[in-house]
């Protein structure tokens, strides 16, 4: 346990409980898969179904929807650019983009079907989406500057104009049952598009 001095006294600063903080997480990774199937039962209450744990508990940890929201949003965008950097030193360097845009379609759908479930506005989180851009442009200049170095993809596109095709088209997209394989196909034609064509 941590001590700290305020004003001449000595204080306890307790640290988190474990139980709390596996809690905590249980939360989080459930919001991610409810969230992502969006629909009218991705509610709070089905999120602190699926973690195991009272809506108390939930509301403990998240006393609102848009703390949720964006402890879940930011955890995504964590995961996808680790993934990048991972891609970058296992795979060849065009499956290595495909498979990061197909992370990418998954965090979309997250943000889509938070934003619906749980009656958020897209506006007023301008510097979250701000900071999460300049972040995923980063982590995709990684993988197309390998496939650039490789003679692979075109040089005059630039990474932030990839991620704003994939956002585009996953939002004019009807949403469906076939709706990530839809984006993806689409995402296909955009990344054939990139080849270098043999002259």
């Amino acid at each position: 346990m941590e001590k700290k001095v305020e004003q001449g006294k000595t204080k306890a600063t307790r640290r988190p409980r474990s139980d709390a903080l596996r809690n905590r997480q249980r939360l989080v990774d459930a919001a991610r898969v409810i969230f992502a199937t969006g629909g009218p039962d991705a509610s709070l209450e089905a999120v602190a179904r699926r973690a195991d744990v009272g809506i108390g508990t939930l509301y403990r940890h998240f006393p609102t929807r848009d703390v949720l929201f964006e402890t879940v949003y930011r955890s995504e965008v964590d995961d996808v650019v680790a993934l990048a950097e991972r891609l970058s030193r296992t795979d060849e360097p065009m499956a290595a983009l495909a498979a990061w845009l197909r992370a990418n379609v998954d965090l979309v759908a997250t943000k889509k079907g938070m934003l619906a479930a749980l009656a958020l506005a897209a506006d007023g989180r301008a510097q979250l989406y701000a900071d999460s851009l300049a972040r995923l442009s980063t982590a995709a200049d990684l993988l197309m500057e390998r496939a650039r170095d490789d003679g692979l993809i075109r040089s005059d596109i630039e990474a932030e104009e990839l991620l704003r095709s994939l956002v585009g088209t996953c939002h004019m997209t009807p949403d469906g049952r076939t709706w990530r394989a839809d984006v993806m196909r689409l995402m296909d034609v955009f990344l054939d598009g990139l080849r270098v064509r043999a002259a």
